[in-house]
């Protein structure tokens, strides 16, 4: 395995900065029992820079969950490369959903959404996450 992408290499480390200490549980967890390797490409977000993902089309929202760090994005690897192929989201899917349950922490995946399906996307859910008081 090329040692420039691996589950948590310095990128994905960095990315984790500031994200919810149980969803950083469950991402590592995810990471040690996946079978589809990952790396972590997004973390907590600017305002500036989730507003320039809803101009791009590639969020619905402002006020999305990467705000104050109940998101994350996470990427499949084959070797080196990162691949958007929808049969290694769900490999990673179930790796979270099973480390989740093993931590006790709810989670929602983007790719079961309706609508706006979005494979890379992690979340914890508002109702026991709430977004912080402005």
């Amino acid at each position: 395995m090329n040692t420039d992408i691996e589950k948590f290499d310095a990128r994905s480390r960095r990315n984790l900065v500031g994200v919810h200490p149980d969803l950083v549980r469950v991402v590592e967890r995810a990471s040690e029992i996946t079978a589809a390797p990952f790396v972590v490409i997004e973390g907590v977000r600017t305002a500036a820079r989730q507003a320039e993902l809803v101009k791009a089309g590639a969020s619905q929202t402002l006020q999305g969950r990467h705000l104050h760090g109940f998101a994350v994005d996470l990427a499949a690897t084959v070797g080196a490369e990162i691949r958007w192929d929808w049969p290694l989201y769900f490999k990673i899917a179930d790796a979270m959903q099973r480390a989740a349950d093993e931590e006790g922490v709810p989670i929602i995946w983007g790719g079961s959404w309706r609508k706006f399906k979005d494979g890379p996307h992690f979340e914890l859910p508002r109702q026991t996450y709430p977004d912080p008081a402005p």
